[in-house]
């Protein structure tokens, strides 16, 4: 198998946020969702250096300096390869921004500097910086008493190079003076009075007035800059056995906020020697120093939207999540389960059946406990006080709260504590393991019979993302699927993982060699001359054996069909290689997040839904739980919905042989996969029905 098979993981989600910020760029997308995903791509730019680039940048100062597994590069090599590719798509997105800009001057929505001001206005931004913004600031003049301060991470700064007025010198030395500009007691955009649509940003202000912040000085040049930190840090290896493992979850996430700098942009021209100072001062590679024309944080976008929403034509035609036509709500829940399997798709459908069935649970004299898996929760959680009010009227409630979910580590330390206030028993998962299944047990006891009630969903218990994300949830009440998840708590309350498994595929034990066994059979019967088939929807696909098995799949005659969102590792269409495979991946108006896996055709289908995409990560270094979907009515929605995507032709882009991606050629007529999923979901309760059913949710 030749290495042109195989793409490099951070070049391929390089790809994948091309697509994000061709979504910017894509004139078929209204206004204010172009200025959203111009925002997206620039913040997924900054988690994939915090992350991606630190875990990099700390692999290379490894001695032995190993190589990847599937293109052979180093990690020195890999960072070369981003920093030229992250060049490419920084010039990209300063035009994309500017001709956003002009769009919304369109709209009367002008962000100016002071070249386009006129006197009065220039004297109320004066006045409005001496009085509102100066007294605020926190300058520094860089010098041997005064060291170069703590930059954090990205925090935008107004940067001069300074020279002394009352310096004598023919060449004096030049000072560096730097002002922190994003404090959070200043609003970031300013608007202009008696210039209505006119607004200016406060780091803009700033640096336009840094001559009065620095009085004693003339300054001879100035930027604005941002720097951004390392944010990877294994929480296992720095584990503190004097601390309880809450307590040490929130040390690590302090020594996150003072970890290396591995990136700085910048926006005006700067002396190299100044450049090059920042970088010695920093202790930053020089090639990791970008220039950029657009805004370094875009996040200001988002107020520009709010100013703008009594334009509806500029926003995605307004939709609700609908109810389910499998639940009736206005009966009880638990006993519906316990008639047949119900399917609940996310955003399409409301969380709020799940929402209600656990309350409903809660307050069921007959549910003796609920158990659950927490990975990401919403701001203001009405899971969390289902549980709650669960444990207060005496159910047994067994909680495990993974708090090594990257960035939301804070948050998942509160809910534990209040979690644990309330009388749930809480636990921190595995050493080693993140826990990421989306896994809950209610068990009721009805008279002499035990019943079991199991959710396993493909995303988080977020009634946020609910409406953001596409994601899957499966409600059984099937007493082998209730067993063996009640295995899986129970092997995790004891510090285990799930060593053999009869319904569930369960991660790191009994999930990748399952997977891997169940393609061997179609590699089979494709050999014997049978039809052969292999359907996935992943986020991301990384895993090497499970790559390796798709491309002897294809080998083989195997026709495989992926809907892939993010990051791929195998090119497809090589003749013959992988020739078989179809892969295309859908960037639109919601965040594509189901996982689904299907094996053979007809009568002898097996279908999944699973929490775990193919990543070496989820499939050898996490607790994941993929479900059967056993009753032929939800294969059928299931498999429905993964064929609208694959005939998707505005929103899907295909994998080259090449590794590249290009919009399915056009054919009539146009099917925009996710307008046409929620489209179907007002279908199936009447059209006449266009209330949010989630707003009962917030």
């Amino acid at each position: 198998m030749g290495v042109q098979m195989y793409e490099n993981r951070e070049l391929s989600w390089l790809k994948f946020n091309e697509r994000v910020l061709e979504e910017s760029e894509d004139e078929r997308t209204p206004l204010c969702e172009r200025l959203s995903f111009i925002s997206i791509f620039q913040t997924n730019l900054d988690e994939f250096f915090m992350v991606r680039v630190g875990s990099l940048h700390d692999e290379m100062l490894l001695k032995e300096n190993p190589r990847e597994n599937k293109t052979n590069l180093t990690a020195e090599e890999q960072l070369e390869a981003i920093r030229e590719r992250v060049k490419e798509l920084t010039k990209r997105k300063d035009v994309s921004y500017s001709k956003l800009m002009e769009k919304l001057e369109e709209e009367n929505i002008h962000l100016i500097n002071f070249a386009k001001l006129d006197e009065k206005q220039g004297d109320y931004l004066k006045k409005y910086f001496e009085n509102e913004i100066m007294p605020l600031l926190s300058p520094i003049t860089v010098s041997k008493k005064q060291p170069f301060p703590f930059i954090k991470n990205n925090e935008i700064c107004a940067v001069g190079v300074l020279i002394p007025k009352n310096s004598k010198a023919k060449n004096p030395k030049t000072r560096i003076g730097i002002v922190p500009c994003n404090n959070g007691m200043f609003r970031r955009l300013i608007q202009i009075p008696n210039s209505k649509g006119y607004y200016m940003l406060a780091e803009e202000l700033i640096l336009h007035f840094l001559p009065q912040v620095f009085q004693g000085y003339t300054i001879i040049s100035k930027s604005l800059i941002r720097v951004t930190r390392n944010a990877d840090i294994d929480a296992d290896k720095v584990y503190d056995e004097e601390l309880n493992y809450r307590d040490h979850m929130a040390e690590v996430i302090k020594q996150r906020r003072k970890l290396t700098p591995i990136r700085m942009e910048y926006t005006r021209d700067l002396d190299k020697q100044v450049l090059t100072q920042m970088k010695n001062f920093l202790k930053i590679d020089k090639d990791m120093i970008f220039k950029t024309k657009s805004p370094l944080d875009l996040s200001f976008v988002f107020d520009i939207q709010d100013i703008l929403r009594h334009k509806p034509e500029l926003f995605f035609e307004k939709r609700f999540p609908q109810r389910s036509p499998m639940l009736d709500e206005t009966r009880p829940l638990l006993p519906q389960i316990l008639e047949g399997d119900k399917l609940l798709s996310y955003p399409y459908e409301s969380i709020r059946p799940f929402l209600n069935m656990l309350t409903e649970a809660a307050n069921d004299p007959e549910v003796v406990s609920i158990k659950m898996t927490l990975y990401r929760l919403a701001k203001h959680s009405k899971v969390v006080e289902a549980l709650v009010e669960a444990a207060e009227n005496g159910k047994q409630v067994d909680v495990l709260v993974e708090l090594k979910a990257r960035f939301d580590e804070e948050n998942n330390i509160e809910w534990s504590r209040m979690l644990e206030s309330a009388g749930c028993h809480v636990i921190y998962g595995l050493d080693g393991l993140k826990v990421h299944s989306k896994l809950c047990l209610i068990t009721r006891k009805n008279g002499e019979s035990v019943q079991y009630i199991t959710q396993i969903g493909t995303g988080n218990y977020n009634e946020k993302t609910a409406r953001l994300y596409t994601d899957l949830c499966l409600i059984t009440a099937d007493v082998g699927i209730g067993l063996e998840a009640a295995r899986v708590f129970q092997t995790l309350s004891l510090g285990e993982v799930m060593t053999g498994t009869e319904h569930l595929l369960v991660a790191p034990r009994c999930l990748q060699n399952k997977v891997i066994d169940r393609i061997d059979r179609e590699i089979l019967r494709a050999k014997e001359g049978k039809d052969a088939y292999l359907g996935f929807k992943l986020n991301s696909l990384t895993d090497k054996k499970i790559i390796d098995k798709i491309i002897e799949a294809s080998e083989a005659g195997v026709k495989v069909e992926m809907v892939i969102r993010g990051i791929n590792c195998l090119r497809t269409g090589i003749p013959g290689k992988t020739d078989h495979i179809r892969t295309v991946s859908i960037v639109g108006r919601f965040l594509e997040h189901s996982r689904v896996y299907i094996f053979g055709q007809g009568a002898r289908e097996e279908m999944y839904i699973s929490s775990a995409d193919f990543m070496t990560r989820n499939t050898v270094h996490r607790v994941e739980v993929a479900a059967p979907i056993y009753d032929s009515k939800l294969r059928d929605q299931i498999r429905s919905m993964f064929r609208t995507q694959l005939a998707d032709n505005v929103k899907a882009r295909e994998q080259q042989p090449d590794g590249s991606y290009a919009y399915v050629l056009h054919e009539e007529p146009e099917i925009n996969a996710q307008e046409q999923l929620y489209q179907m979901a007002y279908d199936a309760v009447g059209a006449s029905v266009t209330r949010a059913v989630e707003e009962e949710v917030q």
